[in-house]
């Protein structure tokens, strides 16, 4: 999709998000110069990443349909290779991660034509069935259960999950002349995911008092969960005649499906890392940790969000 084809309502969400962050930058500097005393440094990292990822994202969704579905297969890319970098393996079980990854290009290409049905069984479906033999073929025995779940559970939430966002640009009614249509789709899911993980964030050091899930997420409270939410409702009703086709009780609905399985998928990748002993998946993105701890919600947000649009309004 060439400049030409973005949409006024996209751009004005885009001049939005520039103006947000460069709102953000001069309250950065403001507050590091009157306050020389504390440590902004953390803050000013996150803010100097954000520029880098809404340039690159906006760049990448925006330029061209093929680069965009590049630039997606490339985050899964990292994010299951992350992933994989976690997991404990030995060198007969690391065959097998071959098939694995080659199983990215092909879901893609299964977007590029537009294949629904392949599309949304392949993962779970013959790969489930192929890796296993893969396995058996190489005659080793020894952690065979913990290998195949470890790169099925990976392949599902960091593959499958994950590229329900590039489906959103194919769906049809959002291709060729309302291309913008399937940009604007996932600027919604995207914009309205990360902001939720923000006011989960600030709503919870604000008001939290009664944790959710102690055990998994400590941090986690019911008060930024439910401020989570409502802030995500509101996002999505100012949003929404923008950049999707929603009505007013199919905005609200999406506002709390979007508010509570960000939730879900940020707690199950922590979940994830409790279990390894970490805090961060990695180091990717300074400020805030690794791929996984930036798109970890998505990979809820995104499958369920598509499903819901595809049901009920490209179909």
């Amino acid at each position: 999709m060439p400049f030409d084809a973005i949409s006024k309502e996209v751009g004005v969400v885009l001049l939005g998000i520039l103006g947000l962050l460069v709102f953000s930058s001069i309250i950065a500097f403001i507050l590091t110069r009157m306050n020389r005393d504390k440590d902004f440094t953390e803050v000013n990292a996150r803010i100097k990443s954000w520029w880098v990822m809404a340039v690159v994202f906006t760049l990448a969704i925006l330029i061209n349909h093929n680069v965009s579905l590049l630039f997606l297969a490339f985050l899964c890319f990292l994010a299951f290779k992350e992933y994989l970098s976690l997991i404990p393996t030995n060198r007969a079980h690391r065959k097998i991660l071959f098939w694995a990854y080659l199983a990215i290009p092909i879901q893609f290409y299964w977007i590029y034509i537009g294949w629904y049905g392949m599309f949304i069984i392949f993962i779970p479906v013959y790969m489930f069935l192929f890796l296993p033999i893969q396995m058996i073929l190489i005659g080793e025995n020894k952690g065979f259960l913990r290998t195949m779940g470890s790169v099925h559970w990976g392949l599902m939430i960091m593959v499958f999950g994950l590229s329900h966002l590039a489906y959103l640009l194919v769906l049809p009614g959002t291709s060729g002349t309302n291309a913008a249509a399937g940009a604007g789709l996932v600027l919604y899911i995207v914009i309205l995911t990360q902001c939720n993980d923000v006011a989960q964030f600030i709503w919870g050091k604000m008001l939290g008092k009664h944790k959710v899930i102690p055990k998994v997420s400590p941090n986690k409270t019911w008060e930024g969960l439910i401020g989570g939410i409502i802030t995500s409702v509101g996002l999505a009703l100012l949003l929404a005649p923008l950049l999707t086709p929603l009505t007013f009780p199919a905005t609200l609905f999406t506002g709390c499906l979007i508010g509570l399985t960000g939730f879900i998928g940020d707690v199950n990748i922590s979940s994830l890392k409790r279990d390894l002993g970490i805090k961060d998946t990695g180091q990717t993105i300074p400020g805030h940790g690794g791929i996984l701890d930036r798109v970890d919600s998505l990979t809820y947000t995104a499958p369920l969000f598509f499903h819901f649009i595809r049901y009920f309004y490209f179909t």
